[in-house]
């Protein structure tokens, strides 16, 4: 009887540990698993188990293709099963192609004459995860804001960066889901952002991967009316619950969608982008409206000089701007005081109100 032999920590079993199973019990008659207990659990990774170790243990066994199953309690990082692998005498180790520890589970198999074997990678039955993205999941949001960005933008790219400047931006409500999404697409709004932390992902190195800037992402999870310092990666300077800014905000529809990774070669002026954020960070840190809308018209003036179609006015409005990377998509509007909104809104199909969104 061929005896095949695995180890791992199997925290959340997923269907990638069943195929896994499957493919090193097809090497020979007789399966065995070992799983690092607790306590071994925290003396390498300093956590805990997702769920106890007896439980794990009655969840391995009862898979079919499992003949035995052993909680492994050596101290020996990588090889914590080695006391009983040397007692089993196994005639396989089967590992994956990415096992760190191949150097000490050869010379291990070497004592007792086993097969170091390494898996080679098949397509998955099922789309790839992993315990971590369970985790991540399991413990994601059911609602997320979109934002509203009112200077800056551009100075959270890594490549467009400047030391000593900074982005404002806002999270907003109404809130979007996995099922409900109230908004149009791509629409500068930092729907990306908050469709990844939705899903369990952080989003800032996706983001920053498609050439475009991590501000999205950092104000969604952050949430609040946020300014952030310039540079490679979110560094929060400071932030405002944005309640002065209630009944004051509203987006436009401009009829067409925007591409930002698109249009983020386009050159532009970066010196009076910059110029803009610090006239809207006085505004955030002094609660001040029309500061803030002085900072919101500067940073437009930049995107009319970029080629963007000049905005319809509208009655009531004291500043206003392409959201994102403009060029399409929603543009940001902003009042003096609810009333003057509400009657914009009342007269402009087009557009919509938005609130600040921070959470406790």
């Amino acid at each position: 009887m061929k005896k095949v032999f695995v180890s791992g920590c199997y925290d959340i079993l997923h269907a990638g540990h069943l195929q896994f199973f499957e493919e090193a019990r097809a090497l020979g008659d007789y399966l065995i698993v070992s799983f690092a207990s607790a306590e071994v659990l925290w003396h390498h990774k300093r956590r805990k188990p997702s769920i106890p170790d007896e439980h794990k243990l009655v969840l391995l066994q009862g898979l079919r293709m499992i003949d035995e199953v052993i909680i492994t309690q050596g101290q020996e990082e990588g090889i914590d099963f080695r006391e009983d692998f040397l007692r089993i005498r196994p005639d396989f180790l089967i590992v994956t192609e990415d096992d760190k520890y191949g150097d000490l589970k050869r010379e291990l198999c070497a004592q007792v004459g086993a097969q170091y074997t390494v898996l080679p990678k098949t397509p998955p039955k099922f789309e790839p995860v992993s315990t971590s993205s369970i985790v991540r999941w399991v413990q994601a949001p059911t609602e997320a804001p979109l934002r509203v960005d009112f200077a800056g933008g551009w100075l959270d790219v890594p490549r467009f960066s400047k030391l000593g400047e900074y982005i404002v931006n806002c999270a907003i409500s109404p809130l979007v889901s996995l099922r409900e999404w109230p908004y149009e697409k791509q629409a500068g709004l930092g729907g990306s952002g908050a469709w990844a932390l939705l899903n369990g992902r952080d989003g800032v190195d996706s983001e920053i991967d498609l050439g475009v800037g991590w501000q999205d992402p950092a104000v969604i999870r952050e949430t609040g009316l946020c300014v952030w310092r310039s540079g490679p990666k979110p560094i929060l300077d400071f932030k405002h619950n944005g309640d002065f800014l209630t009944g004051r905000m509203a987006i436009y529809w401009t009829g067409t969608e925007h591409d930002t990774p698109g249009v983020s070669n386009i050159p532009r002026d970066y010196a009076r982008i910059a110029q803009s954020a610090r006239v809207a960070r006085g505004g955030a840190l002094n609660a001040d409206i029309q500061l803030l809308a002085a900072g919101v018209d500067l940073y437009h003036s930049t995107q009319l000089d970029e080629g963007m179609d000049a905005l319809p006015e509208i009655t009531g409005s004291i500043a206003h701007k392409y959201c994102g990377g403009g060029h399409g998509g929603y543009a940001l509007y902003l009042f003096n005081n609810p009333s003057s909104r509400d009657a914009a809104i009342a007269t402009t199909p087009e557009l919509r109100a938005v609130e600040p969104f921070c959470r406790v």
